[in-house]
């Protein structure tokens, strides 16, 4: 499966998001795009182009963003599934379900990994 992962710069993506998840089972199952390792790589990729060849959209809401909320609207117009992932005692947008219907509460990046795993393996099914 080709999973976008979305999310705001407003924290640590790299070590709380970025790193879980390359270290993860995940990494090794799926197909992970983390947009700003491909930004580091080549900086003209089209964002809403790689949104539509994916499977499911994975996005951090646990920080308000912009980008994340153009992606959002990508995902939902090309009919690509969006899991909602936020860390516990985070205010997010009521907006967001409009366009998600999975959201995922985690307390810390271990709780996000096994959440998420079982989540994304519903999806395969």
């Amino acid at each position: 499966m080709k999973i976008y992962i979305g999310h705001s710069k407003e924290f640590n993506f790299k070590d709380d998001l970025y790193l879980p998840i390359r270290e993860s089972q995940l990494n090794s199952e799926h197909e992970i795009i983390l947009p700003h390792e491909i930004y580091q790589e080549a900086s003209d990729f089209v964002t809403k182009d790689i949104i539509k060849t994916c499977d499911v959209m994975v996005a951090e809401v646990s920080f308000p963003a912009t980008g994340l909320g153009i992606e959002l609207g990508w995902a939902n117009a090309f009919e690509c599934p969006i899991i909602c992932i936020y860390r516990k005692g985070s205010k997010i947008s009521g907006s967001l379900k409009v366009v998600c219907e999975n959201f995922i509460e985690y307390t810390d990046k271990k709780d996000l990994i096994e959440k998420l795993d079982s989540v994304v393996s519903t999806l395969r099914d």
